[in-house]
């Protein structure tokens, strides 16, 4: 962890160097094998991670139309505009040998009056796509996109293009069941088997937005997805199987005694669901840790849970080390590691049991939902009290067994799936309801990084045996964690933070009392809402918990696309847009508009008011002065609207920091502008790589000429800036917090 979380990788060589040194004193001084496997661990995750990162798209690709041959590698998704998977390039093309073996994340998006073609799992293709390296948007809280692709080893993402694409083999593979027999359960009348499927293959495609939310605020996305116990069922399926088998031919004993027959059926039904199922880090670890079991009794050896569990963690991390960086890695040994340590005794009854488990679980894996996801359901307790049971003893049952079913003949599965599916159906109204209660979901502020140690500390306080005293203290350790320090915004300060939200945009303001959001970020037909996914997590990331004005510079969808899900996240007192535009607002910004918040002053300089709304000319354009210092928020203006405002009253205009027009388009930031603003700093808010090519090059000169320095969102990530009466400072979020796998600048 201490190498895949530096700032900066270490020289190959130099890990390489360390590995050997750790091998060498392992053989050598065996007493001192903690020196030895902490060398070796830094030197081996660092040369995984180094060609990891050294498998990307090489930059010369970046944009071009190449011509990849490869697979279908995962469970595609589509709808009725696009379809979205994750291709491995398996060769056939030699002027494209670098991608050979290498996973991209593609969408294929409808042309007009085209119908998109049916994408198989496991189907082989060839496409003409244009791909861009992993990027990902950076802000303050927990997303991070980049990692993600480093993790799951995708080397670019992209698009296919329209061209010679097409079908070189149908879809084969264990894709390709898994895809077969989900779509045999969505044939069902019911709308719950879109949760079977999730509950049986792991398919969650067919889950909305609506439903995640209602998962997340009941705390039970861990049961919607395969987990450990559903290998768990399988191995004691398979093992039930053999036991019959044995029991019905009871020669074969002769040759494999039953006891043993039944642990290696087991671990073959187990392995083979694990495949099935995607083989996610929690269905791996319960499958290593049944295989250490199974073999340490074949070899009549001792195992007790404990030593099952390390084994497991030990596999997977030298499988692959950048399995610590998935959340799912730390969810599932922590849970099994704290059940191991809590209710070790045994002997309290059932309900005893499952009542203790629930709230080792809760207690225990609070401090790392939080560490990585930044939010909580207080009602996660009573929610699982009835899902537990109620989904994993009656429901995946049913479910999985269907799934045998229909191995055996296609469509004998289907009634159990239809049982399974309205027997979910009772119990998720209930849900619905639990959902929507206040304390159904919470998201808290970003926490310092000595939080999470403190707070689990408290968890094993809490946890441990009664005669251990003070635990009441122990909730002080949580207290960095539920309520961190924020840095304060004190009478006449103000601060921007530009919100990182690709090709759009959202700014926040803040003064010591009062909350403006200038733009919602953007939001697109196929579904994607950066107010849902990126503004409220940022906003609550850095402890905004309601708006006193979102100020919308235009209706276009890059900038108010966000609106409906900010306001429906989070308590907004005022909502303005300029006169006349075609969206509902309280009251519209115009030229003369003005107020003081905290020692802070607010000024609209454009529009003019009453005057006809014509897009991006017509974006509110706020000042925001405290003191000697200045901000400028500039929406979409273009270069006439510019000259206006430069001509009705350069002073207005005058300022240390300026949100660059348009997102740095050749159409705007004019010369007698540029020199207008006397800025020292510009910031433009742009996707990577767009398809605008913003911030355009020419725009960027004139500032550059002008001597302003330049950002832009995706090479800084978000950009936050202090106005305060010692002057004007600057952070970018790359800078703040710099990872390996940083493709920003």
């Amino acid at each position: 962890m201490l190498c895949l979380w530096t700032p900066w990788l270490a020289p190959r060589w130099a890990l390489i160097a360390l590995a050997i040194a750790g091998l060498i004193l392992w053989w050598r001084l065996p007493r001192r094998v903690w020196i030895a496997t902490a060398l070796l661990g830094f030197g081996w995750a660092g040369i995984v991670a180094g060609a990891a990162l050294d498998s990307r798209l090489p930059s010369e690709l970046e944009g071009r139309e190449l011509v990849v041959q490869g697979r279908v590698d995962n469970l595609p998704e589509q709808d009725s505009k696009s379809t979205r998977f994750q291709f491995v390039v398996d060769g056939g093309l030699s002027q494209q040998a670098e991608l050979r073996g290498r996973r991209l994340r593609l969408g294929w998006y409808a042309a007009p009056d085209q119908a998109l073609p049916q994408i198989e799992a496991g189907s082989r293709w060839r496409l003409h796509v244009k791909l861009k390296r992993p990027h990902g948007l950076r802000n303050p809280g927990v997303q991070d996109g980049e990692r993600g692709m480093l993790v799951d080893r995708i080397v670019a993402t992209g698009s296919v293009k329209s061209g010679d694409n097409e079908t070189l083999a149908a879809g084969s593979g264990v894709d390709a069941i898994r895809d077969g027999i989900a779509r045999r359960i969505e044939q069902g009348a019911s709308p719950a088997r879109r949760f079977i499927r999730a509950l049986a293959v792991g398919d969650t495609r067919g889950l909305s937005d609506d439903d995640w939310t209602i998962l997340r605020a009941n705390g039970l996305t861990h049961l919607i997805a395969i987990s450990g116990s559903h290998v768990a069922l399988t191995a004691i399926l398979g093992s039930a199987l053999a036991w019959l088998l044995w029991q019905a031919f009871p020669r074969f004993g002769r040759t494999l005694p039953r006891r043993s027959a039944m642990l290696l059926a087991g671990i073959v039904v187990a392995s083979f669901y694990t495949a099935l199922s995607g083989g996610e880090v929690p269905t791996l670890r319960t499958m290593l840790m049944m295989a250490s079991v199974a073999s340490a009794v074949l070899l009549r050896r001792r195992m007790g849970a404990v030593q099952a569990l390390a084994i497991a963690a030990i596999a997977l991390t030298l499988i692959d080390p950048l399995n610590l960086l998935r959340p799912g890695f730390w969810l599932s040994f922590a849970g099994v590691a704290w059940l191991s340590w809590c209710l070790r005794e045994g002997g309290r009854g059932v309900l005893r049991e499952f009542l203790g488990a629930q709230g080792v679980a809760t207690l225990g894996l609070l401090p790392l939902s939080m560490l990585f996801f930044a939010q909580a359901s207080w009602v996660s307790p009573l929610a699982n009290l009835v899902a537990v049971p109620w989904w994993g003893f009656v429901v995946v049952p049913l479910s999985l067994l269907g799934v045998l079913a229909d191995g055996l003949h296609h469509g004998w599965g289907a009634p159990l799936w239809n049982l399974a599916a309205w027997l979910f159906d009772l119990a998720w109204p209930l849900f619905q309801r639990i959902a929507d209660w206040p304390l159904g979901q919470s998201r808290l502020p970003e926490a310092s990084v000595f939080a999470w140690p403190l707070a689990l500390l408290g968890a094993f306080w809490l946890l441990a045996p009664r005669k251990l005293p003070g635990k009441p203290l122990a909730l002080a350790l949580w207290l960095p964690m539920f309520a961190p320090l924020q840095p304060a915004v004190l009478p006449g300060e103000a601060r921007m933070q530009m919100i990182d939200v690709g090709q759009g945009q959202a700014i926040l303001l803040r003064t010591a009392h009062h909350v403006v959001l200038y733009d919602a970020g953007p939001a697109t037909d196929d579904g994607y809402d950066a107010g849902e996914t990126v503004v409220l997590p940022a906003l609550a990331a850095l402890g905004v918990d309601h708006i006193d004005l979102m100020m919308l510079s235009h209706a276009d969808a890059d900038h108010a696309g966000g609106m409906n899900a900010v306001l429906a996240g989070m308590p907004v007192t005022v909502v303005q847009a300029p006169p006349n535009a075609p969206i509902e607002v309280d009251t519209h910004c115009k030229l003369g508009d003005g107020w003081e918040w905290d020692g802070v002053g607010f000024e609209v300089v454009s529009p003019l008011p009453d005057s006809e709304y014509t897009g991006n000319p017509s974006s509110c354009v706020l000042r925001v002065s405290s003191r000697d210092h200045a901000l400028l928020l500039t929406g979409d203006i273009d270069q006439a609207t510019e000259r206006a405002m430069v001509e009705r009253n350069p002073q207005a205009l005058r300022a240390d920091v300026v949100s660059m027009p348009h997102h740095g388009s050749a159409g705007s930031s004019s010369d007698a502008f540029v020199h207008a603003t006397g800025a020292a700093w510009v910031i433009a808010s742009a996707g990577y790589r767009n398809k605008f090519h913003h911030p355009n090059p020419k725009a960027v000169a004139r500032w550059t000429d002008a001597g302003t320095r330049v950002l832009d969102t995706p090479h800084a990530g978000s950009v936050r800036v202090d106005l305060s009466p010692a002057g004007v400072t600057l952070q970018t979020e790359r800078t703040r917090r710099r990872r390996i796998w940083d493709s920003g600048g």
